[in-house]
């Protein structure tokens, strides 16, 4: 019997190869004729544990008890709402690819949303008893951070070098970067060593604290304006000076992420090989618990991350926090949605349960939103983490040259220190519209409009 004639009595492609070995076997028995062993292997595709431990066909068995469902189960496709108008294709089949994971529940889609690694960046995804390391992402709890400061409004041009001198001394970009002496924060003393990769990555943690990475990671001073106050950022409406950064978890939280998707991948059943990105960790094995640790410390210390870059800007600058706000992305919540505990994966997504207070970014142009969230369940109550891009970094570099770019955005009063072409307010969707579309996710309180951006730049030199 062939690959076809296996599959056509019920065979599922994935376990041909121990069907054809056991094919061969059984042809050896001297009752076994083909009518009898294409009896014998539909049973075993119905009731696979009934043949574990037989001589002949536990392989078989094995491997449809493996693939977690049984063959003859569908998987009830899994409906989920997407925001906004301008989402490519690509991330919608991301999303759906998504929904078919075994343990998928409820899932939405942001108005920010493109291509990502296994799950689309602004993918919401909901699971039961399993954890996606990739539906967490690379940078582990990536975080914006703003901070209102007790400086005068118009200090911000009257003392427009010492904001700059702030930035360029007390910031560190790019791969790899680290201060020149370690910083302190009180995430350093947490126990490192509850799984390998936390403890081998303790060291290079303590060097890139307080540091920005590259990509879309910034720090940045504008003029924030509260239009109205919340218990949580509990300011009269007016305008404030303040500092919003943008990074992750650096080095540390990629090796967790690197290290435990590779053991998702690896415990994938064959049935499920084409999920690739999307392999998941069972919560109740140890490998699942141990991310879960680690995806916890790695909030820890992002979040010490930029508490360490704006005490070193502020103390230079100065100045004192008088209010803030802040939140993560790229993470896993333990929630309860329509009755049922899950993780909720927030891909570049930001929380938005009612009255949770985040902050959404727009580009180096253009204003980021502090917003309470409306609770919307339809979303998982989440919104956008930001604008979202509409290309990709190479198609970037290749039609925005960054000096011109710094030069207009000098005209509108927005000096740019370092940037790249591939950060340049035209990769970025608008985010009013994407604000507009997501109306029923979370609520306005307050605008930050940038006016001095530092970000990892890209080789190119300001034009003198």
């Amino acid at each position: 019997m062939n690959a076809r004639q296996l599959e056509k009595i019920g065979v599922p492609s994935f376990a041909v190869k121990p069907a054809i070995r056991a094919v061969q076997d059984l042809c050896r028995l001297p009752d076994f004729d083909r009518k009898a062993i294409q009896a014998k292997l539909q049973l075993v595709v119905q009731n696979p544990r009934l043949f574990l431990g037989d001589p002949i066909l536990n392989d078989l068995a094995r491997e449809l008890i493996d693939a977690d469902l049984p063959a003859n189960q569908p998987r009830t496709e899994l409906k989920y709402r997407i925001w906004g108008s301008n989402i490519d294709k690509g991330a919608i089949q991301q999303m759906n690819d998504a929904c078919h994971l075994p343990s998928a529940t409820a899932a939405a889609l942001m108005p920010d949303a493109h291509i990502g690694y296994g799950l689309p960046i602004g993918g919401v995804l909901a699971t039961e008893d399993t954890i996606v390391p990739y539906a967490v992402g690379v940078d582990i709890a990536c975080r914006m951070k703003l901070s209102v400061l007790d400086m005068p409004l118009d200090s911000l041009d009257r003392s427009s070098e010492q904001y700059r001198t702030a930035l360029e001394k007390e910031t560190r970009f790019g791969v790899g970067c680290t201060h020149d002496k370690p910083q302190y924060h009180p995430v350093l003393d947490n126990d490192w060593t509850i799984t390998r990769i936390t403890r081998e990555h303790h060291d290079r943690a303590r060097w890139q604290l307080g540091t920005s990475g590259s990509g879309n990671h910034f720090v940045e001073f504008g003029v924030v304006t509260v239009h109205e106050s919340d218990p949580g950022f509990d300011l009269p409406p007016g305008q404030y000076v303040a500092l919003m950064s943008h990074s992750g978890s650096r080095g540390p939280g990629a090796a967790v992420c690197s290290t435990y998707s590779n053991i998702a991948r690896q415990k994938l059943p064959k049935r499920h090989q084409h999920f690739d990105k999307l392999a998941w960790l069972d919560m109740k094995s140890e490998a699942g618990q141990e991310y879960w640790a680690a995806m916890n410390l790695m909030g820890e210390f992002a979040a010490a991350n930029h508490a360490v870059i704006h005490r070193l800007v502020t103390q230079r600058l100065g100045a004192k926090i008088i209010a803030g706000v802040e939140n993560h992305h790229n993470f896993a919540w333990k929630e309860i949605h329509h009755g049922r505990e899950v993780y909720v994966h927030r891909k570049g997504a930001t929380p938005a349960g009612k009255g949770v207070l985040g902050v959404i970014p727009g580009s180096m142009a253009d204003p980021a939103f502090v917003v309470r969230g409306l609770g919307n369940e339809e979303s998982l109550q989440s919104a956008a983490h930001g604008a979202g891009r509409v290309m990709s970094r190479t198609q970037a570099n290749q039609q925005f040259s960054f000096p011109a770019i710094r030069k207009l955005l000098a005209t509108r009063g927005i000096q740019i220190l370092s940037a790249g072409a591939d950060e340049v307010p035209g990769v970025y969707k608008n985010i009013q519209q994407v604000m507009a579309e997501q109306s029923d996710l979370v609520h306005p309180i307050a605008r930050f409009d940038p006016r001095i951006v530092k970000m990892c730049g890209d080789g190119s030199r300001a034009e003198d």
